[in-house]
């Protein structure tokens, strides 16, 4: 079993993590000492109403606490998002303190740019009814006014991140006939609190949607065109931890308080100098046909893409190996790759997760090769190793053989 430090602070681009069992009691003094006063929870209605997650916020940010808004939804509406900044000022809020998963930080994120690009939501739809081109992003170059700590209690990997996009017309009213998104790329967190604990009060269902879906970035770094000694290095380390881990705290096997704190400074490694690439694009190309969690995308399609890729090219399957426990030792690389996608699929079916596209409900046999086309097509690819051809018709074969 891999050591890990009880607690631990890392600045990483601009973002001070806080790693450490029970330090959302810390939350006020960790405000305080940034010039924050009154802060504003932002969650969906099921975590604003699981009290064994959110009283230990509260608590820990005593007097500090303006309000809650739990108004976040998985479908990540701008609408919403223009909410929580009415919110915002009527109690007077002067930071966002994001708390779940993808979705609560994503709109809480957006929310600030939003709050810095100047258009409505009838200027944004007005926008987005004219195109990609026309509704642009949120406040190129501009740095959010509000500042925003976040606190995860899911695998996915939203918490690190500048990311995250927001809903401006449903695919039904958009010209191109998929959802009309929008986003902006502002200042990472100035907190990232991670808390163990907040994390075991993440019903094991939730957990499980997430974990691929932060597993695969540990899986896509190595292999990625950009990929970095440095950036190998933290998604090995956190490959090493959540193969083991993922399973006993999301999965079908015993856990523990130890299980849980591997698993959520894993899940916090792997989202260090991540390289997203094809696994994503993946997941990406299915969002722009139905509404399914990537997550689950990733679970089904995680081995296919790499088996597919090793079919290819090399995908520094052995940089893999040591991350998941392969043996490399006099072995050849055939091998090699073949340990690699059984130990990813391994992690998968240890979670309950489905292990088939055909088991996603509203997915259609007969949407593959438009789907094809959108991952193919999808910004993820650019960073697809070198010397991999993903031509659309490739990638339909891939979405056959997950079918």
């Amino acid at each position: 079993m891999l050591p890990i430090a009880d607690a631990f602070e890392h600045d990483y681009r601009g973002c001070e993590i806080l790693y450490g069992r029970g330090r959302a009691s810390e939350l006020s003094a960790i405000l305080g000492d940034r010039g924050l006063d009154n802060a504003l929870v932002v969650c969906g209605s099921n975590v604003g109403a699981n009290d064994d997650l959110m009283d230990p916020i509260r608590e820990g940010l005593g007097d500090r606490l303006a309000g809650v808004f739990d108004g976040t939804t998985p479908d990540k509406r701008v609408e919403t998002a223009y909410d929580l900044l009415d919110k915002r000022a009527e109690v007077g809020a002067d930071v966002l303190v994001a708390v779940g998963g993808g979705s609560s930080l994503d709109v809480a994120r957006q929310a600030t740019m939003l709050d810095v690009d100047g258009r409505d939501v009838a200027d944004l739809r007005a926008d987005a009814a004219d195109g990609p081109d026309a509704l642009g992003s949120l406040a190129p170059g501009t740095d959010p006014a509000i500042p925003l700590a976040v606190l995860p209690t899911t695998f996915a990997g939203a918490d690190v991140s500048t990311g995250g996009s927001l809903v401006v017309l449903p695919a039904d009213e958009s010209p191109t006939g998929q959802p009309m998104t929008v986003s902006g790329d502002g200042a990472m967190p100035i907190v990232d609190l991670a808390d163990p604990a907040l994390f075991e009060t993440t019903p094991k269902p939730v957990l499980a949607g997430s974990a691929m879906n932060g597993f695969d970035k540990g899986i896509e770094t190595p292999y990625a065109r950009d990929a970095t000694p440095v950036s190998d290095a933290t998604a090995i380390h956190g490959l090493r931890l959540l193969s083991d881990a993922l399973p006993r705290v999301a999965g079908n096997r015993a856990g523990s308080e130890a299980a849980m704190d591997r698993a959520v400074v894993g899940a916090l490694l792997v989202q260090l100098d991540r390289r997203i690439s094809v696994i994503h694009a993946f997941g990406h190309g299915f969002a722009r046909r139905y509404d399914v969690q990537q997550g689950t995308v990733h679970a089904i399609v995680a081995p296919h893409v790499l088996a597919y890729l090793f079919d290819e090219i090399d995908a520094s399957r052995r940089a893999l190996a040591a991350g998941l426990g392969v043996d490399v030792d006099g072995r050849g690389d055939e091998a090699v790759a073949e340990d690699v996608v059984e130990a990813v699929a391994a992690v998968r079916d240890a979670l309950p997760v489905p292990g088939r596209l055909r088991d996603v409900p509203a997915t259609d046999e007969e949407d593959l090769p438009a789907v094809a086309e959108y991952i193919a097509d999808d910004w993820s690819m650019d960073r697809a190793p070198a010397g991999l051809d993903a031509a659309p018709e490739a990638i339909e074969g891939v979405l056959r053989a997950t079918w």
